[in-house]
């Protein structure tokens, strides 16, 4: 398959394109629509199976899919194969979101739910779209990407506050630190930004973090619902 460089080539022309971009968001909400409540997994597709870090979100996932969660991945090997084997494990929905890449990424077999994705913009309204926390594996540019716009759509109102969940101290610690020394000290972001985080060690306390908040938010949502009903009952 050839691959040009798709942003690039773009033309006022080719408005055919958006509709491409519809059709993979249509096709996500028909698939995905039933998958709630999820958690998305982003991560390293350059993870071996051996690596301790693949054990680990292969747990997360397992463990956060018997406590009733489906589990959303980029669809790849190395993190996300982990995370959609411990879901399918779990027997819940296993959703691989997975992209159309030059070195061609082929979609893991763990799986139940996959759909393969032309253009980035849609595939990230997915993994975003459906997910109630965000846990964050060690990973490169394309995880750290992903985990930057999270952050952005909280910060700005565009999803609602979700967990953002960075796992493995010893790997993020660069990253908090120069968030703190170089981006927090010039003034570019703030120090709440900081609260939009949380970062965990342990399989434990992912569950922990995950459950918590979604039970703190059903029981929120069953007051508001009691509260409304009797508005009208008055």
């Amino acid at each position: 398959m050839t691959y040009g460089y798709e942003i690039n080539d773009l033309a006022k022309e080719e408005s055919w394109r958006m509709f491409q971009i519809m059709g993979e968001l249509v096709e996500g909400f028909d698939k995905l629509s039933v998958i709630q409540p999820a958690v998305t997994i982003y991560g390293s597709a350059r993870i071996s199976a051996d690596d301790e870090i693949y054990a680990q979100a292969e747990e997360i996932a397992h463990r956060l899919g018997k406590a009733g969660f489906s589990i959303i991945t980029g669809g790849g090997p190395g993190i996300m194969e982990a995370a959609n084997k411990g879901a399918c494990e779990a027997g819940v929905a296993s959703v691989g979101l997975n992209i159309e890449l030059p070195e061609e990424q082929i979609c893991n077999a763990y799986t139940t739910k996959s759909i393969t994705f032309h253009h980035f913009f849609a595939r990230k309204v997915m993994l975003v779209k459906y997910a109630i926390a965000f846990v964050i594996m060690p990973g490169g540019l394309g995880t750290l990407d992903e985990l930057t716009e999270v952050l952005t759509l909280i910060q700005t109102h565009k999803i609602k506050p979700f967990p953002v969940i960075l796992f493995n101290t010893e790997y993020w610690r660069g990253f908090l630190d120069w968030l703190q020394s170089s981006v927090l000290a010039k003034g570019l972001i703030s120090e709440e930004d900081f609260d939009l985080l949380r970062v965990c060690d342990h399989p434990d306390e992912v569950i922990e973090a995950v459950q918590s908040w979604y039970v703190k938010q059903e029981v929120i949502g069953k007051k508001a619902l009691v509260k409304q009903g009797s508005k009208y009952v008055n």
